[in-house]
This record gives structure tokens, C-alpha cells and sequence, in this order.
């Protein structure tokens, strides 16, 4: 009996492994293996329902979300700051669907918002070459959330769009981006963050580089060889008002039909923004470096009572923001190149005194749980019907009516019309 009592603790404990065993569980991937994949696709994402942030999405409330996005293949999301509980909240509700629900598989890049001394202040100067007291405090909590949720964090993205030279409420010399990059790195080298974490920051296309020659500082050249990838953003649909020869009907297609000139520009847009990423990869290079670049935003709105709506360059609409994104999914999946699409949902705070304003209607997903037009294939094909935001089932904007839909879509003005105005 003595010589079985072994073989029989060896059975009952591979059989309670078995039985406790809730099913596979999905490998923990790290950013090196997760960027650049088609089967990880990524976006931009922010679980605000209301007017303002004051009010923070609950955990139900996001785990709500991360089922609508997993369902689309969604399994990399960006965040933007930390000193707000949704980062957290955002982190706990994946960890516990993680538990829930076997083979759950959602990562962030976690973002640490940066801002010079006297952001966001009446103050005349704000001081770009010193920064917040802020600063610090937010790579210190981005620090917390990483070492708590290391499974789920696997990028740090230091600042948002804080050395692009038009951000002045907040803008900060590449310098104070640099320190913390460096910060973060050595705690890596410490063991204080997992040695696979990448380190970066997302800015605009410009701020990389790929701009004027007013960017390219010591600074930026030394951050560029300071990350693990470079975070760039590229805005077409902005461009449609602030450089809108690339946007505006040439004298060659005026012939074509309506349809054909808008497909046209948004091919235009597509190949603008791919022009964007180039000129970075070209920067980069020409220092010598050669290491990832993927796209920390880039996205279309699908309405505007300003500058880019009916009165403007007719750039917002359902239709073309559904173009750019299958065009931008296509190119990037084929290159190779993450692509964190802005927006997941729309948010109204974003534009609070302005509800008609096109930083409110950047989401995939209205405020009404309904499939935006670049969406509706996936309603069509029953992936959402199990599903549910704050009570609603995900239904299709217009009812799902192509014709009324199409009725708001407007023909970009022509460029010789455009000159001859001038």
C-alpha cells in the first residue's frame, strides 16, 4: 500500500490540475510580438459617456466595452493618462475578464500625459523648457499600474502629442520627453519594469521629424535613439482645411462622377498620410537608426458643424470616415505597421460646449451604442449580438439605410474653383 501511495497522490493531483483547470490560457505576449501584427489590432480608446471627466466609466461599464472591441479583434488599446481612475479601472476590468473568460486577450499602451510649467493656465508664458510638478507624479503612477498589471501593460507612451509646436497650452521642449524616456529605461535595466516593456512617446508626424527643420534637435535625435519604437500620428482629415491641395478635385477628375471623385480623395488621404509615416521613417533614418515606427493615431470624424463639415472642406461624413479606416487597416495590416485607430467610441466631453464639433464624432461607435458605417458589416454579420453598452444592443446609425446615409455626403470643392475664389 505504501508504494501506491504515491502514484495515488499523483493521480488526484493531476486530476484536481484538470478539473480546476478552467481551459487554455492565452500565452502572455510582449510589445515586441504583439506590434506589427494583423492579429493584434489596435486603437485608440477612451470609455467617457459624458460632457465631462469628472465622471469615470465603471469597471462594468469598460468591460462592456473591451467585449464589443475583442469581438472585432481588437487586442491592443491606447490610453492617454493615469491620473484619472479610467486607466486603472480599465486595467481591472480586462484582469478580471482575463479570469472570466478563458483565452481573454487584451494589452495597453499605457499613457503618462506631459505638460510644461503653467499648462492649461490663463498665465502668458507658459514655460516650455521647464515642466509640470505634475510630470513626475504621472510616470510615477504609470509606473504603479505596470508593475501591478504586468501581463496587460506592455507599452509605456511618455506624453501625447506634447512637442508638436501648435500644441501650446501644454507643449514641451523634446528635452523633458527625453529625461523620462531615459527614466523609464533605467528602471528597466534596474529590474524595476519588465525588461520586455517598450518605452515611447506618440507625437505628431512633424514632432519626429518629418516636418521642418525647426524640429530636428539634438534633443528629438537623441530621443529617437532613446525609444523602442516611435509613436507618430498623421491627421488627413485636419489637413483637408489647413493644406487642402492634396483634398480639393483636380482638373483632371472633374469629369468623373460624384462617387468617383470622393473615392478618389479619400485614395489621396490614404496615400497623404502614407507620404506622413514616410517622412518619419526617412528622419529616423538618416540619423543612422533603424527601429519600428507604427501609427499612435490617426483617424477620420464623421461629422462637423465647423471647418470641416458642409461649410468647409465637406471632409466629415460616414462614408469617407469608413474609407479611411478600411484603407488604413489594409495598408497597415500589409505592412506591418500597428495602426491605433482614433477613435473606439465617441466622446463628448472632448468638445463639451459644442456637442456639433468634430472632436466629439471621431468614434467607430456613437454614444448611442450603434455601428457607424465602417462597422456595419460586422452588425450585418451578427458579431455584436450577444452584446450591449449601458443597456443598448448594437444597432446600425440610420437605421441601417444606406440611401439616407449617402444623402450627407458631400463632393470635396474643386481645386480650380477653390484658386479662382482666391
Amino acid at each position: 500500500m505504501r508504494k501506491l501511495l504515491p502514484v495515488l497522490i499523483f493521480a488526484m493531483a493531476a486530476l484536481m490540475a484538470v478539473s480546476c483547470n478552467p481551459g487554455p490560457r492565452t500565452a502572455d505576449k510582449t510589445a515586441a510580438e504583439i506590434l506589427g501584427s494583423p492579429d493584434y489590432q489596435a486603437i485608440s480608446y477612451g470609455g467617457y459617456r459624458e460632457t465631462t471627466r469628472d465622471i469615470q466609466p465603471t469597471v462594468p461599464q469598460l468591460k462592456e466595452d473591451m467585449k464589443i472591441l475583442s469581438a472585432m479583434g481588437i487586442k491592443l488599446l491606447r490610453t492617454y493618462n493615469v491620473h484619472l481612475d479610467e486607466a486603472a479601472n480599465l486595467l481591472e476590468a480586462i484582469s478580471q475578464l482575463k479570469k472570466e473568460e478563458s483565452g481573454f486577450e487584451m494589452y495597453v499602451m499605457l499613457g503618462a500625459w506631459i505638460d510644461c510649467k503653467n499648462a492649461w493656465t490663463d498665465l502668458p508664458d507658459r514655460i516650455r523648457n521647464e515642466e509640470s510638478h505634475r510630470n513626475e507624479t504621472e510616470i510615477n503612477r504609470a509606473v504603479e499600474l505596470t508593475q501591478q498589471y504586468p501581463d496587460i501593460v506592455k507599452i509605456i507612451a511618455v506624453g501625447n502629442e506634447a512637442m508638436v509646436h501648435w500644441a501650446w497650452d501644454y507643449y514641451v521642449e523634446p528635452a523633458i520627453i527625453l529625461k523620462w524616456v531615459n527614466h523609464l529605461q533605467s528602471l528597466k535595466k534596474r529590474g524595476e519594469l519588465p525588461e520586455t516593456l517598450w518605452i515611447t512617446s506618440s507625437d505628431n508626424y512633424a514632432a519626429w521629424g518629418g516636418g521642418g527643420i525647426e524640429y530636428h534637435l539634438d534633443a528629438l535625435n537623441e530621443l529617437i535613439k532613446a525609444v523602442d519604437f516611435i509613436s507618430m500620428h498623421t491627421y488627413p482629415m485636419h489637413e483637408t482645411h489647413y493644406s487642402p491641395d492634396f483634398w480639393r478635385v483636380p482638373a483632371e477628375q472633374e469629369n468623373l462622377s460624384d462617387m468617383e471623385k470622393i473615392d478618389a480623395a479619400m485614395l489621396r488621404a490614404r496615400d497623404y498620410a502614407i507620404a506622413q509615416y514616410e517622412s518619419v521613417v526617412a528622419y529616423m533614418q538618416s540619423l543612422g537608426v533603424d527601429k519600428p515606427v507604427h501609427i499612435g493615431e490617426t483617424g477620420w470624424a464623421t461629422f462637423s458643424d465647423g471647418i470641416y463639415g458642409d461649410t468647409g472642406s465637406c471632409a466629415t461624413d460616414e462614408y469617407k470616415s469608413a474609407r479611411y479606416y478600411h484603407l488604413m487597416r489594409e495598408w497597415t495590416n500589409a505592412n506591418g505597421i500597428s495602426c491605433f485607430y482614433f477613435e473606439a467610441f465617441d466622446e463628448q466631453w472632448k468638445d463639451a460646449a459644442n456637442p456639433q464639433g468634430s472632436e466629439n464624432h471621431f468614434g467607430l461607435f456613437n454614444l448611442q451604442a450603434q455601428a457607424k458605417y465602417a462597422l456595419w458589416d460586422l452588425v450585418d454579420s451578427g458579431l455584436f449580438e450577444e452584446l450591449s453598452r449601458d443597456g443598448k444592443p448594437i444597432t446600425k446609425t440610420f437605421n441601417g439605410d444606406t440611401a439616407a446615409m449617402m444623402q450627407l455626403v458631400k463632393v470635396p470643392p474643386a481645386l480650380q474653383e477653390v484658386t479662382a475664389g482666391q
